[in-house]
């Protein structure tokens, strides 16, 4: 309930203006959040990066709801392995547990979505500490940076571009990891500093570069995307949000059209999304922000593409307009893998 609250204060914040009254309200909830995340930060003291570098298994698997060492451990080891949990919150979840049912399949271990001893083996036969130290540069902390971001559609299209937020919205992001965590792991320090030293994931893969995609795999029931090479090797996993019961995704093979870069985003009317409307078309500006993201791979057939998100924490936990989103940072890597012509295939059943 906490979280939820200082949560939906953060979200009002972002998205709208208020009278003295309503500002006088939000201050107390700010206040109330600001001590709460005082005493979350004394708790999330046992939280540093020897534990998690540390942390093994011992046969229980870390907590679907709560951060724990093993919990970040894990899933830093998995997106190491190209297996990618989406954000990085420290968590068990949803996600997390996807993309150890994929590595276990690939792995041909017999698991699913449990962790198992196996499996933890072959994970941690990287050994290398999944945190590391970065210290802030003046360029991190220079902007420019959005003051708020405008929760209806409609009035996005005033703004030059859709940037971050803060220095540790962008900081998270730069590291694939929820801002909740980054505080709980950098507690008293300051992300709009140059110089400040933080914790934060380290995702270096080692050595090789990217491989070239053959093929595109999304699976409408799970809800992931898998990406296999000219062998059928799988080379990257991502969880996604594929379509929702207003408008799915398609069904077939389909295959990339164009790559776009920090893509403007184009509304039609047409497409009636709820809560938009705007009777005439609009554009929003570039930026990690818009409401594709950083990145926009089109497919046939109208408003059909993937892209990014401005909220990495709810892939999988939101519907989409028919589109396959997935975290910005998982977009950039898909789209350097594709080319025009790229077969994606979408499928209604997980075999």
């Amino acid at each position: 309930m906490i979280i939820q609250l200082c949560n939906a204060a953060t979200v009002s914040v972002r998205s709208r203006r208020y009278g003295r009254t309503g500002l006088v309200v939000l201050q107390v909830l700010m206040s109330s959040c600001w001590l709460l995340q005082i005493s979350a930060s004394a708790h999330a003291a046992a939280l540093n990066a020897e534990q998690i570098n540390a942390a093994e298994f011992s046969g229980k698997p870390p907590p679907a709801d709560e951060v724990s060492p093993l919990g970040v451990r894990l899933q830093v080891l998995l997106a190491r392995a190209h297996f990618s949990p989406g954000e990085i919150d420290g968590k068990f979840g949803e996600n997390a547990q996807k993309a150890l049912r994929a590595y276990a399949e690939a792995e041909q271990l017999s698991s699913g979505d449990r962790l198992t001893p196996e499996v933890w083996q072959r994970l941690r036969a990287d050994d290398r500490p999944v945190l590391t130290t970065y210290d802030v540069t003046a360029k991190d902390v220079a902007g420019p940076f959005l003051k708020s971001l405008p929760a209806r559609m409609e009035d996005m299209k005033h703004l030059s571009r859709l940037d971050y937020l803060s220095p540790r919205e962008e900081l998270a992001e730069r590291f694939h990891m929820s801002e909740q965590l980054l505080a709980a792991l950098n507690p008293h320090r300051q992300f709009d500093r140059a110089g400040s030293g933080l914790a934060v994931a380290d995702l270096a893969t080692g050595a090789g570069g990217l491989a070239r995609a053959d093929r595109v795999e999304v699976d409408k029931v799970r809800q992931t995307v898998k990406v296999f090479d000219e062998s059928k090797r799988l080379i990257d996993f991502y969880p996604a949000t594929v379509g929702s019961e207003d408008k799915p995704s398609p069904t077939g093979t389909l295959k990339v059209t164009s790559i776009d870069q920090h893509p403007f985003y184009r509304y039609n009317p047409k497409y009636h999304f709820k809560g938009v409307h705007a009777k005439s078309p609009f554009i929003i500006r570039p930026g990690p922000n818009n409401p594709v993201g950083t990145v926009w791979i089109s497919l046939p057939g109208e408003g059909y593409g993937i892209h990014g998100t401005p909220d990495p924490g709810k892939i999988s936990k939101a519907q989409s307009h028919g589109c396959v989103r997935l975290t910005n940072w998982d977009v950039e890597r898909l789209a350097s893998e594709l080319r025009k012509g790229t077969a994606v295939s979408f499928t209604d059943q997980s075999s």
